[in-house]
C-alpha cells in the first residue's frame, strides 16, 4: 500500500465525528477547519495540496500543481497533516462534520482506487490518498449538473472520509440500471458510473412542479451515495425563514432559473 493504513471509529448520530487511530509514524490529511481534538503525541503541519506526492511528483512544481487543482475545486491552497510523532502506542485525532449528516468511510481499494465526489464533501483521508479534480466532459452535466464542470476525485489505496447532509443512501447499480435524482443530492459515485443530466419532461412539470428543471441520471454498473439534505437546500430554507434573499421554492420557476444562473 502507498497510503498509510489507519483505523477509525465514527461517533454520533445526527452530527457525527470520526476518530482516526494512528500508529507511530502514521499520518492523516484533512481539510482546514475539520479538526476537533487530538492526543498530545499528535503533531500537525500545514502543506500544499494533499501530500500524496505520487500523482504530481514531490518537487516544487508538483506541489504547486496539486495546490492549484484544489483552488479550481473551491478549496484552500493548504491542507493539514496530522502525524503520530511518538514511539509507542496508538494515538487519536478526531475530525468533526461541518453540518448535520453522515460521515461515509470509503476504502478506495474496494472501488478500483478511485471515487468521484462533490467538491465540498471531502473531510479527511490517510496520507497517500490523492485529492484531485475530475472534469465533466459533457456540456449538459457541466452547465446544469449542480457541481459545474469540476468535481473532486479521490485516488489511491487507502481510507478516505466524505460527508453527506441528512441521511445517506447507498445504491449498487447493475449494468444498464438507471436512477434519477435531484442534482444536489449526489454525494459520491464510483468511476464506472455514467453521469448525465436530463431535462424534466412537460412544461407544467418543469416550471411549476416544485422539483427543478433537471434530473441527474446515473447509469450502472457501479455504486452511488445519495444524501437526503443537500447543504444548499438547507441554506436556502434558513435564508428564506430569516427573511433573507433565499428562494422560497427551490424547484419553482424562479428557483429553477436562479439555479441556472448561480450554477447550483
Amino acid at each position: 500500500m502507498s497510503a498509510h493504513e489507519i483505523d477509525y471509529v465514527i461517533m454520533g448520530e445526527e452530527i457525527q465525528c470520526v476518530e482516526v487511530q494512528l500508529d507511530p509514524g502514521e499520518s492523516v490529511v484533512a481539510e482546514a477547519g475539520s479538526f476537533m481534538m487530538m492526543d498530545p503525541e499528535i503533531t500537525m503541519e500545514t502543506i500544499f495540496g494533499d501530500g500524496s506526492g505520487s500523482r504530481q511528483g514531490s518537487g516544487l512544481m508538483g506541489k504547486l500543481m496539486g495546490a492549484g487543482k484544489r483552488v479550481l475545486t473551491g478549496e484552500s491552497l493548504f491542507m493539514t497533516v496530522f502525524t503520530h510523532s511518538g514511539h509507542y502506542g496508538r494515538k487519536n485525532v478526531t475530525f468533526a462534520a461541518p453540518y448535520p449528516g453522515k460521515i461515509i468511510p470509503l476504502d478506495l481499494q474496494q472501488y478500483s482506487g478511485k471515487v468521484i465526489c462533490q467538491k465540498d464533501s471531502f473531510l479527511c483521508a490517510a496520507k497517500g490518498v490523492s485529492v484531485g479534480i475530475e472534469f465533466q466532459r459533457k456540456l449538459g452535466v457541466g452547465f446544469f449538473g449542480g457541481e459545474g464542470f469540476i468535481m473532486q476525485k479521490l485516488e489511491g489505496d487507502g481510507l478516505a472520509f466524505v460527508h453527506s447532509g441528512g441521511h445517506v443512501l447507498e445504491r449498487t447499480l447493475q449494468p444498464g440500471e438507471t436512477i434519477k435524482l435531484d442534482t444536489g443530492c449526489l454525494v459520491a459515485m464510483t468511476s464506472s458510473v455514467d453521469y448525465n443530466i436530463e431535462f424534466v419532461k412537460g412544461v407544467k412539470t418543469a416550471l411549476f412542479g416544485g422539483e427543478g428543471l433537471f434530473f441527474a441520471t446515473l447509469r450502472g454498473p457501479g455504486k452511488v451515495w445519495v444524501q437526503s439534505l443537500p447543504f444548499s437546500r438547507m441554506a436556502d430554507r434558513i435564508l428564506s425563514a430569516a427573511g433573507g434573499s433565499g428562494r422560497k421554492e427551490e424547484g419553482s420557476i424562479l428557483g429553477g432559473l436562479g439555479n441556472l444562473l448561480d450554477g447550483r
